[in-house]
């Protein structure tokens, strides 16, 4: 699958299929706290497999095609040349009061 466009592979298009059909089965059956939920423990566990799965092959078809998996959004502004700094490499100052 080297070099092809992977909106033109079946398998995957059927993948992002079924993860759409499934979260949204998931939406439209979500429930407010402490109600009964109209799926049964079985189902719902068998959905969380089937799209961890559909996420692990998709993530195959990303690295075959040598695509990036980062989904994460941009903004049409955000520069690309940003450095992100860990948090724990963040010193907290201690004020002359304590």
């Amino acid at each position: 699958m080297t070099d092809l466009d992977l909106s033109e592979s079946k398998e995957y298009r059927v993948l992002m299929a079924m993860k759409t059909t499934l979260t949204c089965v998931v939406k439209d059956t979500a429930t407010q706290p402490g109600m009964k939920h109209p799926l049964g423990e079985e189902t719902v566990e068998n959905i969380r497999q089937c799209l961890m799965l559909i996420s692990s092959r998709e993530q195959e078809l990303l690295e075959l095609a040598g695509e990036s998996s980062d989904t994460r959004p941009h903004f049409v502004d955000e520069p690309s040349n940003v450095t992100a700094i860990p948090i724990d490499s963040i010193k907290v100052r201690k004020s002359k009061d304590s």
